[in-house]
């Protein structure tokens, strides 16, 4: 179809009605995509009595609109064949009025590009021309293109709502045999609200990405609260399947530059876009955001390309070896097996990249997302041995390197709190924890979350600091073996050369109402070393002070590390209405006095065989007249 001089667009406009005359009985259609379904052509389609609509089969990867509603009554007219089985397509195919085709998003244009799906016809969703005589697909970009090439009639339904985008989104006007106007305003969604919940686990997902990552996004109040978080960070890039009015927020914070982006330079990639009227206002003549095909922006490989791709992905429970399930069904997009695994392995090939599992302790029942087992739950992800990070409202894990017994303890402790004692029980009846494994019921609700933080020390060392957990038990044990015989006897007075289960697990388990332990790890979200512990136990609550003691690795020794924890727990300790604290230390423990000594503390020392019992009264001492 070609505008001639002193005509326009509209000047080949057809009616949906011409158009479907055009239709044969057992053609094949394809139906675009998302946002961009063509709602008037498709529901002409669904109401027409017309008699050589019949048998029909209709290809559509995402459907948004509630347009091809399969039900019986349709069964004769057409069968709805999809990619994806959530959304709207989730109800039709689980009653069996419409087909799955079980695909990973990255080959599906190949099989229309191949003819193994043939196309009869396109229905497409399109801008007006403009002078040149292009037109663009919009805000959907999968496989609508090798559809609109191999198809025998191509048609588009110009929608003059939706935004001129930039990236594989040039049409020639001239493909098309037909054209209709939409009478249907474009499908638009609200955004999703944020509870206090999904705030924090938003935050603590935010936590583990680092300036210069790769990030990209998904339906629901998640992705709301991530994007939130991540407006302080730097140098992001965005390589994302869908794009939301979160994204556009980030990147109006100026938290996004791409400049790491090795697929498209200074730009964000994507090959959807759904989300409010504002958003796609924002997109139109948008250069800063490219629509690409779902054969790069899903491909793994093409994905692992740009560093430190973090995948964000949703899931849905978890049980105590790291095994989960994914979401399926009615209002979920982007977030299925065959969708999550293009991304998750994509993020895994990336250099420093990482696949982040993030769900609610408890779903919108109550009922705990932790489990001890998923076994007999559908739509499982089959890669869970490579699951090596999962955050949830109270936390993240990393469970790289850790046995099925390490994993347990960590997703415990990120569980809820009031779960937290019922996961235990059962995993010890099933030989999953330790037997004689303690659990403070009162710890679980009073750890605090709170007490997170980083800072670089000499040579450019960056510690991150945290409260222990009870899941830090073999982290401490090999912090302990790590140790001098001479850092052994200075911490514990006499020359112990074992450390076992029995012994440590007393340690980890804190009553924080009267204790607090500070641990440090190196700054890297890929390594969970303990190289520094330092904590108070205020072992007389009748007293207004708390014995005091400190152990750093000897390889991050000499760098202000201990001197560094002393002032963080004296101003938690005051914080706690205490005065001072208490220590003893072997009276040859040089580097333990000399670090003390640097805090300016009233220090009264009181010397028994050669150990000192020490008081440090946080007032300085008064100086001689």
């Amino acid at each position: 179809m070609i505008i001639t001089a002193g005509s326009t667009w509209r000047d080949k406009v057809s009616t949906p009605d011409k158009v479907l005359e055009r239709i044969k009985p057992g053609m094949r259609i394809f139906i675009g995509t998302g946002v961009s379904e063509p709602l008037t052509l498709v529901r002409h389609l669904k109401r027409s009595t017309a008699g050589n609509l019949l048998d029909l089969e209709l290809f559509q990867l995402v459907g948004l609109g509630e347009a091809i509603g399969v039900t019986a009554q349709d069964s004769n007219k057409y069968r709805l064949k999809t990619f994806f089985s959530g959304w709207e397509a989730s109800e039709a195919v689980s009653e069996g009025f419409a087909d799955f085709i079980p695909s990973r998003y990255y080959q599906i244009p190949a099989v229309f590009k191949s003819g193994q799906i043939p196309i009869d016809v396109a229905f497409v969703q399109i801008t007006p021309p403009n002078k040149a005589g292009f037109c663009s697909l919009g805000v959907c970009v999968d496989v609508a293109r090798p559809a609109i090439e191999q198809a025998a009639l191509v048609v588009g339904e110009v929608n003059t709502e939706i935004p001129w985008t930039f990236g594989d989104t040039f049409v020639p006007f001239s493909k098309f045999d037909m054209i209709v106007e939409s009478t249907e305003p474009p499908i638009y969604f609200n955004r999703w609200k944020v509870d206090d919940i999904y705030d924090r686990l938003g935050a603590n997902a935010a936590a583990l990405i680092e300036d210069g990552s790769c990030v990209g996004s998904s339906v629901g109040p998640l992705y709301e609260a991530l994007c939130h978080h991540l407006t302080s960070k730097k140098d992001l890039s965005i390589h994302t399947p869908f794009f939301f009015d979160n994204l556009m927020d980030l990147v109006n914070s100026g938290a996004v530059t791409n400049r790491y982006n090795r697929l498209s330079p200074g730009k964000s990639l994507t090959s959807y876009a759904i989300g409010t009227r504002t958003l796609m206002q924002w997109l139109d003549n948008n250069p800063l955001v490219e629509f690409r095909s779902i054969d790069q922006v899903f491909n793994p490989i093409d994905i692992s390309r740009t560093p430190k791709v973090m995948a964000v992905l949703p899931a849905r429970e978890i049980d105590l070896s790291g095994r989960l399930t994914l979401h399926t069904g009615k209002g979920n997009v982007g977030s299925g097996p065959s969708e999550v695994v293009d991304f998750f392995n994509g993020a895994l090939i990336s250099k420093d990249g990482r696949a982040i599992f993030a769900l609610t302790s408890r779903n919108r029942e109550g009922k705990p997302n932790i489990l001890i087992s998923v076994r007999k739950l559908p739509n499982q992800f089959s890669l869970w041995e490579s699951v090596t990070t999962v955050v949830t409202e109270y936390g993240s894990v990393n469970m790289k390197g850790r046995s099925v017994r390490e994993r347990a303890q960590a997703l415990i402790d990120i569980a809820h709190p009031d779960d937290r004692a019922d996961l235990v029980a059962e995993a010890k009846t099933r030989n999953i924890l330790y037997p004689d494994q303690i659990f403070l019921t009162e710890s679980a609700h009073l750890y605090p979350n709170e007490i997170e933080f980083r800072q670089t020390f000499k040579g450019k060392t960056k510690v991150r600091f945290r409260a222990l957990k009870p899941s830090d038990e073999e982290n401490m044990r090999q912090l302990f073996y790590r140790l001098s015989d001479q850092s052994v006897e200075y911490r514990y007075f006499y020359p112990i050369k074992t450390m076992f289960h029995s012994d440590i697990q007393e340690y980890v388990n804190i009553d924080y109402r009267h204790s607090l332990s500070l641990i440090g790890l190196p700054d890297d979200p890929n390594y969970d070393r303990i190289i520094a512990e330092a904590r108070f136990d205020r072992l007389n609550p009748q007293t207004p002070y708390a014995e005091l003691s400190i152990m750093v690795d000897e390889a991050y020794q000499h760098i202000g590390i201990g001197t560094y924890l002393c002032n963080v727990l004296m101003r938690l300790a005051k914080e706690r209405q205490l005065k001072g604290f208490t220590a003893e230390t072997l009276t040859e423990n040089i580097k333990m006095h000399h670090v003390l000594k640097k805090m300016g503390w009233n220090i009264k020392v009181e010397r028994l065989g050669g150990v000192d019992r020490l008081t440090m009264d946080f007032s300085r001492p008064v100086s001689p007249a």
